[in-house]
Protein backbone atom coordinates (compact mmCIF):
# COMPACT_ATOMS: atom_id res chain seq x y z
CA UNK A 1 0.00 0.00 0.00
CA UNK A 2 2.90 2.35 0.74
CA UNK A 3 4.27 1.95 -2.78
CA UNK A 4 0.93 3.01 -4.23
CA UNK A 5 0.73 6.14 -2.08
CA UNK A 6 4.36 7.13 -2.71
CA UNK A 7 4.00 6.54 -6.47
CA UNK A 8 0.77 8.53 -6.58
CA UNK A 9 2.45 11.46 -4.82
CA UNK A 10 5.37 11.35 -7.27
CA UNK A 11 3.05 11.19 -10.28
CA UNK A 12 0.94 14.06 -8.97
CA UNK A 13 3.93 16.32 -8.46
CA UNK A 14 5.27 15.33 -11.89
CA UNK A 15 1.93 16.21 -13.48
CA UNK A 16 1.95 19.59 -11.71
CA UNK A 17 5.49 20.28 -12.90
CA UNK A 18 4.63 19.40 -16.49
CA UNK A 19 1.47 21.51 -16.50
CA UNK A 20 3.20 24.51 -14.92
CA UNK A 21 6.19 24.38 -17.25
CA UNK A 22 3.92 23.96 -20.27
CA UNK A 23 1.90 26.99 -19.17
CA UNK A 24 5.15 28.93 -18.73
CA UNK A 25 6.18 28.05 -22.27
CA UNK A 26 2.95 29.55 -23.59
CA UNK A 27 2.66 32.66 -21.43
CA UNK A 28 6.27 33.39 -20.32
CA UNK A 29 5.08 34.29 -16.81
CA UNK A 30 8.11 33.90 -14.57
CA UNK A 31 6.19 32.69 -11.53
CA UNK A 32 5.01 29.68 -13.56
CA UNK A 33 8.64 28.85 -14.30
CA UNK A 34 9.68 28.99 -10.65
CA UNK A 35 6.63 26.98 -9.59
CA UNK A 36 7.29 24.37 -12.26
CA UNK A 37 10.92 24.05 -11.20
CA UNK A 38 9.82 23.73 -7.58
CA UNK A 39 7.46 20.90 -8.46
CA UNK A 40 10.20 19.22 -10.51
CA UNK A 41 12.32 19.27 -7.37
CA UNK A 42 9.43 17.91 -5.33
CA UNK A 43 9.07 15.12 -7.89
CA UNK A 44 12.71 14.25 -7.31
CA UNK A 45 12.04 14.38 -3.57
CA UNK A 46 9.15 11.94 -3.92
CA UNK A 47 11.23 9.60 -6.07
CA UNK A 48 13.95 9.66 -3.43
CA UNK A 49 11.29 8.83 -0.85
CA UNK A 50 10.30 5.74 -2.83
CA UNK A 51 13.94 4.72 -3.09
CA UNK A 52 14.56 5.39 0.60
CA UNK A 53 11.55 3.55 1.97
CA UNK A 54 11.14 0.69 -0.49
CA UNK A 55 14.33 0.01 -2.44
CA UNK A 56 17.30 0.93 -0.26
CA UNK A 57 15.91 0.09 3.15
CA UNK A 58 19.34 -0.37 4.72
CA UNK A 59 20.58 3.07 3.63
CA UNK A 60 19.25 6.31 5.11
CA UNK A 61 18.51 8.81 2.34
CA UNK A 62 16.65 11.25 4.55
CA UNK A 63 19.33 13.96 4.38
CA UNK A 64 19.36 13.78 0.59
CA UNK A 65 15.55 13.87 0.52
CA UNK A 66 15.34 16.87 2.81
CA UNK A 67 18.06 18.66 0.87
CA UNK A 68 16.13 18.14 -2.34
CA UNK A 69 12.96 19.51 -0.77
CA UNK A 70 14.89 22.48 0.64
CA UNK A 71 16.35 23.34 -2.76
CA UNK A 72 12.94 23.02 -4.41
CA UNK A 73 11.34 25.35 -1.88
CA UNK A 74 14.29 27.76 -2.11
CA UNK A 75 13.79 27.96 -5.88
CA UNK A 76 10.14 28.86 -5.39
CA UNK A 77 10.98 31.38 -2.68
CA UNK A 78 13.63 32.97 -4.88
CA UNK A 79 11.13 33.20 -7.71
CA UNK A 80 8.49 34.78 -5.51
CA UNK A 81 10.89 37.37 -4.09
CA UNK A 82 12.80 38.38 -7.21
CA UNK A 83 10.21 37.85 -9.90
CA UNK A 84 8.74 41.20 -10.90
CA UNK A 85 6.29 41.84 -13.66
Amino acid sequence: MGLFVYALCALTSLACAILLLRAYRQSRTRLLLWSGLCFAGLTANNLLLVLDKLVFTAVDLSILRMSTALVAMAVLLYGMIWSTE
